[in-house]
């Protein structure tokens, strides 16, 4: 078996139209929601929004490899805005960031996803102070 293999993601970046994908997510709320988080994490990670995927809007990219030899590319931050819930992707995981998730409203979370209703019950500078240590964490750990 080899030492190194590089594993196709489910989830990759594409050409598709960010602007074209949020002028058809409904309803009116969850877009405006939608953007909001799109010119947060523009602010934050200083990338420009890219399509992961079909539904995934993502900023950034790191580079990682498993002891397995396993490797690819992830988005450093990104969002989904679902039916039900605005999804977060905090790629680090949540271990370190408990009193902010104490301070940040109603949601739930599970180990990289932040599920969020509408921002408006957000404390939306906690959610920003999440996603800048999210980003500046993975990019401390996957310098390139």
């Amino acid at each position: 078996m080899p030492t190194s293999y590089q594993a196709d993601n489910k989830t990759r970046p594409t050409r598709k139209s960010v602007k074209r994908y949020l002028q058809s997510i409904e309803p009116a709320g969850r877009r405006e929601d939608a953007t909001v988080l799109l010119n947060l994490m523009s602010e934050v990670t200083g990338e420009e929004a890219r399509m992961w995927g079909a539904s995934i809007i993502g900023f950034g990219t790191y580079h990682y490899r498993y002891d397995s030899g396993r490797q690819g590319r992830g988005m450093l931050v990104g969002f989904a805005p679902r039916k039900s819930n605005l999804v977060v992707y905090i790629t680090p995981g949540f271990a370190a960031y408990q009193g902010l998730l104490k301070q940040l409203g109603k949601h739930k979370h599970s180990v990289s996803c932040l599920y969020l209703g509408r921002l408006k019950g957000i404390d939306q500078q906690v959610l920003r102070q999440l996603i800048e240590l999210s980003v500046a964490e993975m990019r401390n750990r996957y310098a390139e």
